[in-house]
């Protein structure tokens, strides 16, 4: 089963029991993808469904770091809500060392010396890594081994 199919199937399961919030959130992940699929007139297979929740949670995960300094815990607990029905869709998270050793293997790889060369590095690792850790925090990570 397809990740979009089980996310319809898990749509069909809240509405059954009337689960509203998680029915919401669903609905939210379901325009997301059905809004790509229309702007590319494509057909989105379970990488590109993976890239679309990878940005719901990045941009949940900056919302709850805004509402933290505006002091808003209502919408943190809508946002930190929606954040648990999203992640668990994602394929399972990388441990820090195992990024090291991809990020290590890369820099081997591409003959990175300095920040110049970053580029390079995110651009072999961002297909390997997507989805399954965060790219901003590999992204620092990069640029404190390059600087």
């Amino acid at each position: 089963m397809s990740l979009k199919d089980r996310i319809t199937q898990d749509v069909k399961d809240a509405m059954r029991a009337k689960d509203k919030p998680r029915l919401a959130t669903l609905r939210l992940i379901t325009a997301a993808i059905k809004q790509r699929e229309v702007d590319e007139r494509i057909e989105l297979d379970d990488t590109q469904v993976t890239l679309v929740l990878d940005k719901m949670v990045k941009q949940r995960r900056e919302s709850i770091v805004q509402f933290e300094m505006a002091g808003r815990d209502d919408l943190i607990a809508i946002e930190t809500s929606e954040l648990e029905i999203i992640t668990p869709y994602l394929p399972e998270q990388l441990g820090e060392d195992e990024i090291n050793a991809l990020i290590d293997a890369a820099l081997e790889e591409t003959g990175a010396t300095s920040i110049k060369d970053m580029g390079k590095v995110m651009g072999l690792l961002k297909p390997e890594l997507q989805g399954k850790a965060d790219m901003s925090a590999v992204s620092a990570l990069i640029r404190a081994k390059l600087g």
